[in-house]
């Protein structure tokens, strides 16, 4: 029996969920990096930071290439990096409901919003 749709998604986005991933994918949307400049710019050690690169490319997310001693991962399309940036606007405007919500809250009862009773 076939794997229904929405499993595959869950598991996708469950594949997605460590921040070291997404993290890389965001950088990686910018332009294909070497493992140094990785490394450079995301706190983590260099075997977790391995792992993690490990997981996307066996999903297929990321492509890597070899050239001597220097690998450079790249996205292995453009899907990802259109899903980073769908995430980024959709949690803008989750934050953007927030703070109106927070206001309107401040504003009906300044002293319940802040905390004090």
């Amino acid at each position: 029996m076939p794997v229904p749709l929405y499993q595959k998604k869950a598991e996708f986005f469950r594949m997605l969920g460590h921040p070291v991933r997404i993290r890389v994918l965001e950088l990686l949307g910018e332009r294909p990096r070497q493992v140094r400049e990785l490394l450079a710019e995301i706190d983590v050690e260099a075997s977790n930071l391995s792992q993690q690169l490990a997981v996307l490319r066996r999903a297929g997310i990321v492509v890597s290439s070899r050239d001597g001693s220097a690998v450079t991962y790249a996205l292995a399309g453009p899907d990802v990096a259109d899903l980073m940036r769908a995430a980024r606007r959709i949690l803008t405007e989750m934050l953007v409901d927030q703070t109106e919500l927070l206001a309107a809250l401040r504003q009906a009862s300044p002293d319940a919003a802040s905390g004090r009773r």
